[in-house]
């Protein structure tokens, strides 16, 4: 997930909301109205969920590749919901308690922490991917890649990826300062939020992050989610089929071991990552629709007879985002075994105490 917002409420509101020509521009504060109320539900369930999540993982005692994957995806997911807050509370100001006065600029919380907030959920889709791809690799080729991803391995790959994903946000955290702006009518200095090359450094976050970074990570979690598809139906046909072959293999030769291809406990735990996967990649079609868009038609956004529908897209996008970051929660607990144990576990004793 990259660049969502921002372009389209820089537009000149002033000019915007006084022209009833433009187009959207009811359905757009309606869309908003709806959206700050259903916004900090689903913020304060995710940051409830992915706090659970980093507990299970912390106390699951197999810290194989995938639960280290899982660990950091739950911290990324977390991260991005704290620093998303603001701009919610922001939205919820804006939308409605229209009454309530700030001592400051609201932009200061729609986006002081805007840019860090999607750079932790780029983050959350880098460790997405790479979680596709490992467990891709894994059941397709296992006796290649069984001892290439190990912890220590995964770790030291987390810590790339987050290097990686503050690197590609670099030109756009330099665009927002906080300066002071007295009121000549009251003579009131208060905090606002200003922006600095703002069309030259989203320019450059276009070509990266919407241009090249989005596409390269879609198609590859695509392909990672038709494979490990694929492995599923596979395994399920290589169990059906020996089934009814069990009893009598079992009695002409008992001391030998039967084998299904997959365990159960691989076929569970491949289960949750294409869920996962599949929830990472239905949450980025709004953006990709939105960024398809602006690389057909550079103005998009920037134009103000699109601003309105341009923030439409954009606030979809988000809720799939804040969605995305929120509720693999139920994918760990209906389809890994281990979590649900721990989980119990953890909670029994937290009820005694």
């Amino acid at each position: 997930m990259m660049e969502l917002l921002h372009t389209a409420e820089n537009v000149s509101k002033v000019s915007i909301e006084h022209n009833s020509s433009f187009s959207y521009r009811e359905e757009y504060f309606m869309l908003e109205k709806i959206l700050a109320s259903v916004w900090p539900v689903i913020i304060l369930f995710g940051l409830v969920s992915n706090i659970i999540n980093i507990v299970v993982f912390l106390n699951s005692g197999n810290k194989d590749n995938v639960t280290t994957l899982l660990l950091s995806l739950a911290v990324s997911d977390f991260v991005f919901l704290t620093l998303i807050t603001p701009s919610i509370c922001g939205y919820v100001i804006r939308s409605l308690l229209i009454s309530y006065s700030l001592p400051f600029d609201v932009s200061i919380l729609l986006y002081l922490l805007y840019w860090p907030a999607f750079t932790a959920y780029d983050l959350s889709a880098l460790i997405s991917v790479s979680l596709g791809v490992m467990r891709c690799a894994c059941v397709a080729m296992p006796l290649k890649f069984k001892f290439i991803f190990t912890k220590s391995r995964t770790i030291k790959w987390i810590m790339f990826l987050a290097v990686l994903a503050v690197s590609l946000r670099l030109p756009v955290f330099t665009i927002h300062r906080i300066i002071w702006r007295t009121d000549p009518h009251t003579n009131v200095s208060s905090p606002y939020l200003k922006t600095v090359n703002y069309a030259y450094m989203t320019r450059i976050n276009d070509i990266l992050n919407r241009g090249i970074v989005i596409y390269i990570l879609y198609i590859t979690m695509v392909t990672c989610v038709a494979v490990l598809t694929f492995k599923l139906h596979q395994a399920s046909k290589i169990r059906r089929s020996c089934t009814t072959g069990l009893t009598r293999a079992s009695d002409q030769a008992p001391d030998k071991p039967f084998t299904y291809g997959l365990s159960s406990k691989d076929i569970q735990v491949v289960k949750s990552v294409v869920l996962v996967c599949i929830i990472f990649t239905l949450a980025q079609l709004p953006f990709l629709f939105l960024s398809a868009s602006r690389l057909f038609r550079p103005d998009f956004g920037n134009e103000q007879r699109l601003a309105y529908l341009y923030s439409i897209l954009s606030h979809i996008s988000k809720t799939c985002a804040y969605l995305n970051a929120s509720i693999n929660i139920f994918v760990y607990y209906n389809y890994n075994t281990r979590y649900r144990s721990v989980l119990c576990s953890v909670l029994s004793v937290k009820l005694k105490k």
